[in-house]
């Protein structure tokens, strides 16, 4: 049986990457898919792909940071399926990779505005809802960056804010049956992130070195993540940080003697 039949989920950030698979395969497991971007061509393009293989979905342009529209894209999933049960905060943005000293102020509001406000402003709107519709279930992307220092501070300080502001939301909405909980991916190999390892092959090599797998992760494979978490299979899960990571945070390989 479909792991999601008769849930709506919205995903943000979906128009590519983790985003797009953990849409189609929601939808893929029965869930009404409300795939919000920033880009109408992008978020459209996984709309389609979703329809065309049997789904439900519609695309919601809007940029998180500004409350106005992500009001307007709640509204939209509440016109069109009735609500959302499942909230998905995957869009994020970073900026640039600069140390803390050369991090120009803009370029910090920005990044916090996208991958921190943004998420506050989707669970704030979603929480409400989601109570009127007997609870829900909150799946948050951070990152491997929020658990140990890999650089990109203005990324790395809104990832780690996610982990503390989802327990918060674990623990004071359980009585609204909400369940919040956090996934922290490593290394994923989306279309952007395998554009700029193809330009450096040397520093690829020495980040495989650094998982004990030996690759990075897949979109699907964070998005299984995902799922698991969404459905009522973890109906007694919540305020956990799930790290999707091939080993990576819990040490490096020794040589081989």
């Amino acid at each position: 049986m479909a792991r999601l039949r008769d849930k709506v989920a919205l995903i943000t950030g979906a128009g590519g990457g983790i985003g797009s698979e953990t849409a189609r395969l929601f939808a893929a497991e029965g869930a009404a898919v409300v795939v919000n971007d920033i880009a109408a061509e992008a978020a459209q393009a996984v709309v389609d792909s979703i329809q065309a293989a049997g789904g439900r979905a519609v695309a919601a342009v809007a940029d998180i940071s500004n409350a106005a529209q992500v009001d307007a894209m709640f509204r939209l999933a509440e016109e069109t399926f009735g609500g959302a049960d499942i909230l998905v905060n995957n869009a994020f943005l970073a900026v640039n990779d600069v140390s803390l000293t050369e991090l120009e102020e803009a370029d910090w509001d920005r990044t916090l505005a996208v991958s921190l406000k943004g998420p506050f402003l989707c669970t704030k709107r979603a929480l409400p809802a989601m109570r009127a519709r007997g609870g829900g279930s909150i799946v948050t992307l951070s990152s491997v960056n929020a658990l140990w220092s890999v650089g990109e501070p203005a990324y790395t300080a809104a990832k780690g804010g996610l982990i503390s502001l989802m327990r918060l939301v674990a623990v004071e909405y359980a009585g609204w049956n909400v369940r919040s909980n956090v996934i922290c991916p490593g290394t994923i190999a989306t279309d952007i992130c395998m554009e700029h390892w193809n330009r450096f092959p040397a520093g690829y090599a020495k980040l495989l070195e650094m998982y004990p797998l030996g690759r990075i992760g897949t979109p699907r494979e964070v998005a299984n993540c995902a799922l698991f978490l969404a459905s009522d299979e973890a109906g007694f899960v919540t305020g956990t940080v799930q790290v999707v990571d091939g080993g990576l945070m819990a040490g490096r390989r020794l040589e081989q003697k």
